[in-house]
């Protein structure tokens, strides 16, 4: 009996560690400006996408699946939170292309009060890591409080690059950070030392009543205010291009030949310190955003140029991922979840027409409000014994439904205080109910809203309504000439009346109904009563991308070395 009763004991005991022992993994790989139209499930033929694909088979591939914004910060917020980047503060303003974070040194970021589906699996005993990008801030009042930091928002390991890889990190490419700022600064600096000039000859001639001393305070702050911008961006590699490992910086400015070796390295490291354990893994890669930066073993591999080879190497990075996933049995306990922050971006890069994206058969692209191409992206879920194989569902999902999937399959909650957008996909995933429960979804740009959809359940129609579009040049498909499309003003269109697309039988946008058609005049009314409804849940919340919250401070400069001698490279020394 004694011996019975210490064997029960000891079950008794051990049943919460085997309860613990059944949450699943979670590894969630992200693209950076992948479009629908450059993997091979999804139709494209001329670029290898193999281990994607193999995703795709062996799970279930969504081909509704909608970004929460058509560029970075605000896409991956809401990615991260299950919120509109509206409701966060994160969803950027037009004026001045400050749409996504700018700068390291910016005070803006993820706001601390907002929950991360890393933070409530952080609770739950999970091991939580981030490894690539981040775009989503680091300090606040000094450069060493780290309040939008990976760290401080639930990620107990963090090695990337806390900015987003752009031209500036490869010295032989142009620069694409603030192109039209810097070039009116230059020519207002002319302006400037111009006025100077004349203002001094004037005075020595005497042809002005002007004293020296309005000369010389006029020439001293118009002098640091363009050295303050001079400054700004002549180091911008050393001020954004920088990488760190957990909160200490270890290449500054960062070598790109090692970015890709690196991640996967630090991924199966991750893997492999958490096999025994829950955990949270969410790579986040560099690929393919600008400069398309590709390691020599692929360049010249694809028929795309620069462009295919750096998503060929991707492909080939999340297969050397999978095999720590395989080579630790961890396959079946662990659901794998892949992506892109939003659709493929269309201006591309000077020098070759193959250094462009393409979403497909779907219009416009990142950047681009409400446009189909800019916010459809791949979707892609497996998890072998619990959701089917080879399955495709034609239902309009989102990214912002991975916070409630993860956070409940980890045994956590989504926070009660606050509107939650997203959906838990799984009864969907696995075949329990037919719809995701996405009725309507809004899109912006910036602060406006450019576009709705419905999804109408009892005909099975998806209706989108857009409200402003992009104004292309004649004959084009994107703001050739413009870094990215703007969001309102003299280069937008306002439709009035409104366009009204069938997205089931026309989506790629091409035939807008008639607006004096009954059909529209039954629709519309139907989508204008669940904007109403909708602006009626938002609340003002300060802005995160606004004015001087994206400004370079060099007081938050993030500095490897004694500020402005930021530069190291810790990783290469021995």
């Amino acid at each position: 009996m004694a011996i019975l009763a210490f064997l029960l004991l000891v079950l008794g005991l051990c049943e919460p560690n085997e309860a613990t022992s059944q949450k699943p993994n979670i590894l969630l790989f992200m693209a950076d400006d992948l479009g629908i139209g450059e993997i091979g499930c999804y139709g494209n033929y001329t670029i290898r996408t193999p281990n994607i694909d193999r995703l795709a088979l062996e799970g279930v591939k969504l081909t509704q699946h909608i970004s929460a914004a058509s560029v970075c910060s605000p896409s991956r917020s809401a990615f991260l939170t299950g919120r509109y980047p509206i409701r966060t503060g994160m969803n950027g303003h037009d004026n001045g292309g400050k749409r996504v974070l700018l700068w390291n040194a910016a005070s803006g970021g993820l706001p601390t009060n907002e929950t991360t589906f890393a933070k409530v699996l952080k609770e739950q005993g999970y091991s939580t890591g981030i490894i690539g990008k981040w775009h989503l801030g680091v300090n606040c009042n000094s450069m060493d409080y780290f309040c939008h930091h990976p760290l401080n928002h639930g990620f107990d390991f963090f090695y990337g690059i806390p900015f987003t890889l752009v031209n500036e990190c490869e010295p032989s490419r142009p620069g694409e950070i603030a192109v039209e700022y810097k070039e009116k600064l230059w020519f207002d600096a002319q302006v400037f030392f111009i006025t100077v000039l004349t203002l001094i000859a004037n005075k020595k001639w005497k042809l002005i009543d002007i004293t020296w001393t309005v000369i010389v305070i006029f020439a001293l702050s118009g002098t640091l205010f363009f050295m303050y911008w001079f400054i700004a961006f002549a180091f911008q590699p050393y001020w954004n291009c920088l990488f760190m490992r957990n909160l200490e910086i270890v290449e500054q400015p960062m070598d790109l030949k090692t970015k890709s070796g690196q991640i996967i390295k630090e991924a199966k490291a991750f893997i492999n310190r958490n096999e025994d354990k829950p955990f949270l893994l969410f790579v986040s890669f560099l690929h393919i955003h600008t400069p398309h930066y590709t390691t020599k073993e692929f360049r010249g591999r694809s028929k795309h140029d620069l462009y295919g080879d750096n998503i060929e190497e991707m492909d080939w990075m999340i297969g050397q991922i999978l095999e720590s996933i395989d080579h630790n049995n961890l396959k079946n306990n662990t659901l794998i979840y892949f992506t892109s922050d939003h659709g493929a971006y269309l201006e591309g890069m000077e020098g070759s027409p193959h250094l462009k994206g393409s979403n497909g058969i779907y219009r416009g692209g990142k950047g681009m409000g409400g446009l189909e191409g800019g916010i459809r992206v791949p979707g892609i879920l497996r998890w072998p014994g619990r959701l089917p194989a080879n399955t495709v569902i034609d239902k309009p999902t989102s990214l912002m439904d991975i916070f409630p999937t993860v956070t409940n399959l980890g045994g956590g909650m989504p926070p009660k205080d606050r509107i939650v957008d997203g959906k838990d996909l799984m009864p969907l995933l696995e075949g329990h109910v037919l719809n995701s429960g996405h009725e309507f979804m809004f899109h912006y740009c910036a602060g406006h809203l450019h576009a709705v959809r419905w999804h109408q359940t009892s005909s099975e129609t998806i209706w989108k309504v857009h409200y402003i579009s992009p104004k292309f040049p004649e004959g084009a498909g994107a703001c050739y000439g413009l870094k990215l499309c703007p969001c309102s003003g003299e280069k937008v269109i306002y439709h009035v009346p409104p366009l009204l697309y069938n997205l089931s039988s026309d989506p790629s946008e091409k035939n807008p109904l008639p607006s004096d058609s009954e059909l529209y005049s039954k629709v519309l009314p139907t989508i204008q009563k669940a904007i109403a409804r909708h602006n009626a849940t938002l609340h003002k919340v300060p802005q995160q991308l606004y004015g001087l919250n994206n400004a370079w401070k060099p007081w938050l400069q993030p500095c490897c070395g004694t500020f402005p001698f930021c530069w190291c490279n810790k990783e290469n020394d021995p």
